[in-house]
């Protein structure tokens, strides 16, 4: 689901909608600066970075103190964040530009893209097959890329939507 609001409150926890009872509550609330919804949240521990998917880029968040360390500019379409630290890299799927966008995980600098089928959204690093999958809703595949060269593996057709 997305919210249209300028500002949205993410809860540190990410559990925070969790059933009434659960034992889990909010910490803290971060505000996210900037126009369009958000979509995916994705949390590099070793770092202490929030990638939040915002608009037309990823937010990069202090994960203790929610102030934006960084961002990750010119991402159309943007939906989630893959991280891949054996490789130093981290792969956005950008919805509208029909590709994965490349960045380097210590200076948040986008290295590249790689291109997708279509309508790429989801997105998975798989470590221990040194892979990076997008999940194409428009061309109802996903896209298998190698994580440590960018390049396209192969594809896997999915017959249907993902």
């Amino acid at each position: 689901m997305r919210f249209r609001q300028p500002l949205l409150a993410l809860a540190t926890s990410l559990l925070a909608a969790a059933a009434p009872g659960s034992g889990y509550r909010v910490l803290r609330t971060f505000p996210v600066a900037g126009p369009g919804g958000w979509d995916y949240v994705t949390l590099d521990g070793s770092r202490g970075h929030l990638f939040v998917t915002h608009g037309d880029a990823v937010a990069v968040l202090d994960a203790r103190t929610g102030k934006e360390v960084g961002r990750i500019p010119d991402t159309p379409g943007v939906h989630g964040v893959a991280l891949v630290p054996s490789a130093g890299r981290g792969y956005i799927s950008e919805g509208k530009a029909d590709a994965a966008a490349i960045f380097d995980l210590a200076t948040l600098k986008k290295l590249g893209s790689v291109p997708t089928g279509k309508g790429p959204d989801a997105i998975i690093a798989d470590p221990a097959d040194g892979f990076v999958l997008t999940f194409n809703g428009r061309s109802d595949d996903a896209t298998v890329i190698e994580a440590a060269t960018g390049k396209v593996h192969g594809t896997i057709p999915l017959g249907g939507r993902p």
